[in-house]
């Protein structure tokens, strides 16, 4: 049984940092790259980063420069470090674990970041 567990999101004010995890069990973790999204109130799912299975990174605009996105593999854990955190990065962040070549994607449940003063 696949299952993406992420933790530590809240709520922090604007200019704070938060550093989510997600542990992910029931796959080849290694194989796997892994995304980071957000769905803001009343919008849609949004990628927000991504890492590969070499470690290779990519941002979404935005948050360049304020997030890392990591793994680390003996854990099965991806983690995205936010850090200057704006009241517009509100949302529910989902990990996500995806393996294009078989077409598998799994997603966690999802976690709640709230930025507000």
């Amino acid at each position: 049984q696949v299952q993406l567990v992420e933790s530590g999101g809240g709520l922090v004010q604007p200019g704070g940092s938060l550093r989510l995890s997600c542990t992910i069990s029931g796959i080849s973790f290694h194989v796997y790259q892994l995304e980071w999204y957000r769905q803001p109130p009343g919008n849609q799912r949004e990628l927000v980063a991504t890492i590969s299975r070499s470690s290779t990174t990519t941002y979404e605009n935005s948050v360049k420069g304020r997030f890392t996105i990591s793994r680390d593999d003996a854990m099965k854990s991806v983690y995205l470090q936010m850090n200057n955190l704006k009241p517009e990065d509100t949302g529910v962040y989902f990990c996500k674990a995806t393996w294009p070549e078989v077409k598998n994607d799994y997603w966690g449940q999802g976690i709640q970041v709230t930025v507000s003063s």
